[in-house]
């Protein structure tokens, strides 16, 4: 249910959403009927639409047996990160039965999402595109919208597959899995035609909503100019299909042709590079109709020429403000990895500790700690918290010498794309070499990036939102098992300039979750009580 409200600050307005968050029992893939989390008694729920300027407010209950919490993919939340909603960092999850309101600032047009972001319960329903319109034309001219989610979905619930992979009497890696594709929240192969009328020009706002694997589009016949990538406006750039990884978004205008002749197929590919290729399986294919009148035929597009496309590529996109590449102040330098421990579990690596959060959330620790939230100690080992001073730039180097793609999402911020280049492990001594690759004049800006196989990718940003923000691989598995670090980020201007709202403080203590002190919720440097670092 969403209300537009009374007119605040010009033509901006307050836009309601009264969300019930709860379980349900569906089949969604056309094989498998499970429990999931919907919305309103509904999964799909409906995408969320707002006006650059207007101000979003999510009445949220709780109706699952557990915390809950919800986080606007893309958006900065500056001046509110206590709205931010990453479970256990900027707050403790809403209990069951209680309510919670996030507000939103919509100050940025473009194509985004909502999702789950406790106990990765947007892998089970919990995520919705969120689509902010802008109060400007935009760099091309279109006369119509589509919205295209995509979705992958597996035959059993999150936590029960986290639970195998994490059994230490279980040999790691677990069987390959082998998820369906969802378009638009339905089922891959009973999506209705996109319609398109001669002449008129499209942009198509593609979201991926995935948690693990990969998403191609395309429409064969058709080329595809890059207008956005994760919110950010691009320079035009023409492609044949686009590219997505977890976490991403594209928009992208194509002009249809200027005849009913024929109709055409668009094709979704779900794949993973990481899992065993096995035809019908991995990758699957949802070829769908675009259709120019029904009942003509549809025009073949030969496959030599599909396997000569041009896919998105963010590296040579340039941003439309034409921002100058950043120079950094300080550079991280981590490697992507994982380490079986002594008690047999794998977990994964980033910046040589896997993450685990701390007792008391990090965002009430920078808010409570006084002069010593300046100092990263006292968030707790295993947060790698890294306390970053107002405006600094910051320079990421992250290294994947594996077989897996990665794929990571900095909240509260986009970055700059600079360079990609080879970690110096070769995959195939008789694979060609891998060039460097870095931007060209203005580079692109964008909130999740893929690391490639075997490849670095280098990305800088300025630390101009004071808060406590996650960088994580979003591929939740990775997430799950610690692929992750936290920004403090100028945690003396967010002490004078901010104050977390009483409803989150309360929220945290009727759970016997501690709001002040160090991670582990004591002073000073006293940190005991924290669990010890795996061995």
């Amino acid at each position: 249910m969403a209300v537009a409200a009374s007119l605040l600050l010009g033509q901006a307005a307050r836009v309601v959403h009264d969300w019930d968050i709860g379980y349900l029992t569906l089949n969604r893939d056309g094989y498998n009927t499970r429990r999931v989390i919907g919305v309103n008694g509904q999964l799909p729920f409906p995408p969320v639409y707002v006006t650059k300027g207007d101000i979003l407010a999510i009445n949220v209950h709780n109706s699952l047996d557990v915390p809950t919490s919800i986080h606007a993919h893309g958006i900065f939340q500056q001046g509110a990160s206590y709205m931010d909603g990453a479970g256990l960092i900027t707050q403790c999850g809403i209990p069951p039965g209680e309510n919670f309101t996030y507000k939103i600032n919509a100050d940025r047009a473009g194509t985004f999402w909502i999702h789950g972001h406790y106990n990765h319960q947007n892998v089970d329903g919990l995520r919705t595109p969120l689509v902010i319109y802008d109060t400007v034309p935009a760099v091309l001219d279109y006369d119509e919208e589509i919205l295209i989610s995509l979705e992958e979905w597996y035959d059993n619930e999150f936590i029960p597959r986290m639970k195998e992979i994490l059994n230490p009497l279980a040999p790691f890696p677990p069987p390959p899995s082998f998820p369906y594709g969802l378009i638009n929240g339905i089922n891959g192969n009973k999506t209705r035609p996109i319609t398109f009328v001669p002449g008129r020009k499209y942009r198509l706002r593609v979201v991926s909503m995935s948690t693990t694997e990969w998403f191609k589009f395309s429409l064969p016949g058709h080329k595809l100019q890059i207008i956005e990538a994760d919110g950010i406006d691009s320079v035009p750039h023409t492609v044949d299909g686009l590219d997505l990884g977890p976490g991403q978004r594209y928009s992208a205008v194509v002009t249809a042709h200027d005849t009913v002749m024929y109709n055409y197929e668009y094709n979704i590919t779900l794949y993973a590079n990481f899992v065993p290729y096995i035809p019908g399986m991995n990758p699957r294919y949802y070829p769908g109709l675009i259709e120019y009148k029904a009942g003509t035929p549809v025009k073949a597009v030969a496959q030599t020429d599909i396997s000569q496309f041009v896919w998105s590529d963010d590296i040579v996109l340039k941003a439309l403000d034409r921002q100058p590449v950043l120079s950094a102040d300080k550079t991280f330098d981590w490697t992507i990895s994982s380490k079986k421990y002594s008690n047999n579990i794998t977990l994964s690596i980033l910046d040589e500790i896997s993450f685990q959060p701390p007792l008391v959330p990090p965002l009430f620790s920078a808010f409570t700690m006084g002069y010593l939230a300046l100092n990263s100690t006292i968030y707790g080992p295993q947060t790698r918290a890294h306390v970053l001073r107002l405006d600094e730039v910051v320079e990421i180097i992250v290294r994947n010498p594996s077989t897996l793609d990665h794929i990571m999402h900095l909240h509260g911020h986009a970055f700059q794309v600079v360079e990609y280049g080879p970690t110096g492990v070769p995959a195939d001594p008789n694979a060609p070499s891998i060039p460097v690759r870095t931007f060209s004049d203005w580079p692109m800006r964008r909130d999740t990036v893929v690391v490639p196989p075997f490849q670095y990718v280098k990305i800088r940003f300025r630390a101009d939102n004071p808060g406590v923000w996650m960088f994580h691989c979003h591929m939740d598995v990775h997430f799950a098992m610690g692929m992750a670090v936290l920004f403090v980020e100028a945690p003396d201007v967010l002490q004078r300039e901010q104050t977390i709202p009483q409803a989150l403080i309360d929220m945290c203590q009727r759970q016997g979750i501690a709001t002040s002190g160090n991670g582990a919720g004591n002073s000073g440097f006293n940190l005991t009580g924290l669990p010890p670092i795996p061995s």
